[in-house]
């Protein structure tokens, strides 16, 4: 294992005293970006990065490699072997680096052109809500000893832009009925009819997680991906037992679906047990929530009772009676829209891997599942990350992961609306105000008045200068762009511990 010190050339960077500094900095809990500020106002006595849990596990080392390393660039910006949080205050401290970007934590050599690197990794677990990302580093002596330098979850948006394209949807119909200009149709703009094409939040999955493992690249010598490449079983996740000639026969063999339905009720209202009244066809997630017309999201209700539900949430509306609830939950089969988008992406998104020229690796789910279990790690998307593929040794999966959180780089809309669809304030066409934009992270110092203190976070602007600040503690409003000093530019991600 070649050693950080060979790398960095920093005898004096792997002191006890700077070890011990980590650990205060863990013990009393400072956030990533109060610690980042502080090292860029020139006290370089605070700590550079919170790390996470050192609690032993089995088949783990703990201490000093469960916290993530800071990346590391040379002079003229190549990627070399991250470093331990101690050893960059010491670079930091003796005048040997500089910040390069505060997230994720980056700090750039002065006096190294070049330096030696070992084998490293980024290993993805895809998910339809969050992904799991991890950066590690192998053995040279042995491949499937390896240690985690980077951990992230990042979370996507795919929900957000289907509400989005819902909204633009209804606006352009409700367009089309009013007494306004022509608008030609457009009818051969679509691409659904095209070879591979996905719907637009399928499709911001992989371009999220191809974006985050090219900077990835940037930052750290990355010469290889694993992926899980994993597939749900959509009919086994409803009946376990499924095998053979009932893969082709369906839940509606034999039947007609409103047959099935009254024989799988028992002919009886769901909301109030009534029998020997007319019964309606009811959709447990409403379709205006999301719900789809699949057998298993189909229930009978009489016509008071779906009229009185109409678009509530089930567990809202039979708050009153959890057994009722707990017992239609237990007739009605689980969504699939998760494992269906998961299905729907994996080989896309590995083709858009395999795109970037580094060697892709692909393991199976069963195999992150038997890592974790027999390393006795619990369970958490960058976890599963970092157990995809071979791997017979893990040290440093403990590290306290990164959440990074598609925020988007804003929109074209002009008008905020109310839940009615009416306009109520217009938006400034100008993005940029007094120097700030949203999604800016800031550091705000207010001297006094009734917002005294120091606030670090991802700022909404506005062209009064009046700005919110979201903080880990909320959103903190009416901040001065006075008092707004910068920290890094937004790229459509938010970023939190």
């Amino acid at each position: 294992m070649l050693h950080q010190s060979r790398t960095l050339e920093g005898n004096t960077a792997d002191k006890p005293q700077d070890r011990h500094e980590t650990g205060i900095a863990r013990a009393a809990g400072l956030s990533l970006a109060d610690n980042m500020v502080e090292v860029s106002g020139a006290d370089l006595s605070a700590p550079v990065t919170v790390v996470g849990s050192s609690a032993d596990q089995s088949g783990l080392t703990a201490c000093p490699g469960s916290s993530n390393r800071v990346f590391v660039l040379s002079k003229s910006r190549k990627p070399l072997m991250p470093c331990h949080p101690a050893r960059a205050r010491a670079l930091l401290r003796s005048g040997r680096a500089i910040v390069h970007q505060m997230l994720p934590f980056t700090i750039r050599l002065k006096d190294r052109k070049t330096g030696a690197v070992q084998p490293t990794l980024v290993k993805l677990d895809p998910g339809s809500k969050t992904t799991g990302i991890c950066v590690v580093r192998l053995e040279t002596s042995n491949p499937k000893n390896q240690h985690v330098l980077f951990n992230a979850n990042l979370v996507h948006r795919g929900a957000a832009i289907r509400d989005s394209l819902s909204q633009r949807k209804s606006f352009r119909r409700a367009r089309r009925g009013r007494n306004l200009r022509y608008r030609a149709p457009r009818f051969l703009n679509r691409g659904g009819d095209k070879k591979g094409w996905l719907a637009p939040s399928l499709r911001h999955r992989i371009e999220t997680t191809t974006t985050q493992v090219n900077r990835l690249r940037q930052l750290a010598p990355i010469t290889g991906i694993e992926q899980e490449l994993v597939r749900f079983d959509t009919q086994k996740l409803q009946n376990p037992e499924t095998s053979g000639i009932q893969y082709q026969q369906g839940t509606l063999a034999g039947y007609e679906v409103r047959e099935y339905l009254l024989e799988k009720w028992n002919r009886t209202c769901a909301y109030c047990d009534k029998k020997d009244v007319p019964l309606q066809i009811e959709h447990i997630c409403a379709r205006a929530n999301g719900g789809s017309n699949r057998v298993g999201n189909l229930t009978l209700a009489c016509e008071p009772c779906n009229t009185k539900k109409g678009t509530q949430d089930l567990r809202a509306f039979l708050a009153y009676d959890p057994k009722r609830l707990a017992r239609i939950m237990a007739q009605a089969t689980t969504p699939f829209s998760d494992s269906a988008a998961v299905n729907a992406t994996r080989f896309a998104l590995l083709r858009a891997l395999i795109a970037t020229g580094l060697p892709v690796a692909t393991g199976t789910g069963a195999q992150t599942k038997f890592n974790r279990t027999r390393l006795g790690l619990p369970k958490d998307h960058a976890i599963d990350a970092a157990c995809v593929g071979n791997l017979e040794h893990l040290t440093g999966a403990l590290a306290q992961p990164i959440t990074i959180k598609a925020m988007g780089r804003g929109s074209r809309q002009r008008s905020r609306l109310t839940k009615y669809g009416f306009p109520r304030g217009m938006l400034s066409p100008a993005k940029v105000h007094f120097g700030f934009r949203t999604g800016d992270i800031v550091k705000a110092s207010v001297p006094c008045g009734k917002r005294q203190g120091s606030y670090t976070g991802r700022v909404a602007v506005r062209a009064s200068g009046s700005f919110n600040i979201q903080t880990s503690a909320g959103t903190v409003q009416g901040i001065s762009h006075r008092f707004c000093s910068l920290i890094q530019r937004g790229n459509g991600y938010a970023f939190a511990i």
